[in-house]
């Protein structure tokens, strides 16, 4: 009972300082997202308060955080733009992984690491995190924009190839042959496909099934399926936020819209969990000796992801304005980089300093990328735009031969 007790005290107590937080936030002008966190860093392992009874809680609570964030993105698109959007953006991939990926590694090896702590970094600064760009997307009322499409193409990219790469992963951080790596991709690959397929081919009748006259039965319905599907995807080492995407993908017409609606309170919530629970875990008395190298580390990497966002925009037709929303959106690491590090860690393959760095690194990339997504909207940044533009005009043409 004292447990119970101490259990509704925590998660109350919390709840009710998100709901704070986020008010503060959103009269400042300010994401929530960063304070959050560091609401996490403070009630977490190693700080002031340090809450213990309530983690479990919240562990689960940011699991369906992250799933509800992806299904929502999935609700806005049908299952034709994903797949027109993922061939335009297909180069815009290749792209991404080698701007992004590239870098880790190198810094790996420039730490003294070894070949696998490299493919490890290498997948914490290539993704981008879908939970947090997708409240930023929400927060700033950007989820109709014409460059929200190339935004979202990335990362459904980005996390079709996390499919991939994290049964790679766990094969070589267990020192398996290429026998048993082999095995683990085929077993990625043809789950993905098999999601793809039915989303495609039968989301009129997963949505037939719904009805959108009866709330009760259709919110039990859209988010029992989407944890089911999420659920079975990561059993299978596949994303769950994939699953949880691809099952918005497959819903469409009214059901849709109405699912929408019933969602977004259960969205709203669940995504504060996780943003707060990521700051829970996390010891601020480990972050001190890597600030430093993470703090390279980010800044290198926010730039190229940046410069990953501007290309895919501008390759897709998006004026300047646009790309540079795209660029600076895609800029936060989250989720993903948080768990490679872990399988790593967990697996002992790599120096235990890995971990801190990677949580120093997705610390900054997040409290500073929600931040970096509004410079677009700054009235300074878009006057300097029109000068930009004003010289380009301005400029002569060149002569023909």
């Amino acid at each position: 009972m004292h447990d119970s007790t101490t259990l509704l005290i925590e998660v109350g107590a919390l709840l009710f300082l998100l709901g704070l937080l986020g008010r503060l936030g959103r009269r400042i002008g300010l994401s929530p997202i960063p304070l959050y966190l560091l609401a996490g860093l403070l009630f977490g392992h190693g700080g002031v308060f340090g809450f213990k009874a309530s983690e479990e809680f919240f562990a689960v609570g940011a699991e369906i955080g992250v799933i509800l964030l992806l299904v929502m993105l999935g609700l806005e698109y049908s299952a034709s733009e994903l797949v027109g959007n993922l061939r335009a953006a297909a180069p815009a991939g290749l792209i991404d992984g080698l701007l992004n990926a590239l870098p880790g590694a190198a810094f790996a090896l420039l730490l003294g690491w070894d070949w696998v702590a490299a493919i490890v970094l290498a997948g914490i600064t290539w993704i981008s995190s879908s939970g947090v760009i997708a409240k930023v997307l929400g927060d700033l009322g950007r989820l109709g924009n014409r460059e929200t499409p190339v935004v979202l193409s990335v990362l459904v990219i980005e996390d079709l190839a996390m499919a991939f790469y994290l049964p790679l992963l766990t094969a070589v951080l267990a020192g398996a042959g290429l026998v048993a790596g082999g095995a683990a991709l085929a077993v990625a690959v043809a789950t993905v496909l098999v999601v793809l397929v039915v989303a495609i081919r039968y989301g009129r009748t997963i949505s037939n099934i719904m009805s959108a006259r009866d709330p009760e039965a259709l919110l039990l319905g859209v988010l029992g399926l989407t944890l089911l599907v999420a659920g079975a995807a990561a059993k299978l080492q596949v994303s769950a936020a994939v699953g949880a995407f691809l099952v918005g993908i497959a819903i469409s017409g009214p059901v849709a819209h109405h699912a929408t609606e019933l969602l977004t309170p259960l969205r709203d919530l669940f995504a504060a969990v996780f943003f707060l629970f990521f700051g829970l875990v996390t010891d601020p008395r480990d972050i001190p000796p890597v600030l430093l190298p993470a703090l390279a580390l980010a800044v290198v990497t926010m730039g190229t992801k940046t410069l990953t966002g501007y290309l895919a925009a501008r390759r897709a037709g998006i004026g300047e304005p646009g790309r540079w929303r795209t660029g600076l959106t895609l800029v936060p690491r989250g989720e993903f980089s948080i768990v490679i590090a872990g399988l790593a860690v967990a697996a002992g393959s790599v120096d235990p300093q890995l971990a801190a760095l990677a949580t120093a690194y997705v610390l900054i990339t997040v409290v500073v990328g929600p931040t970096l997504a509004r410079v677009p909207d700054l009235e300074g940044f878009k006057s300097w735009l029109r000068r930009r533009a004003a010289k380009q005009q301005a400029r002569p043409a060149p002569v023909g031969d």
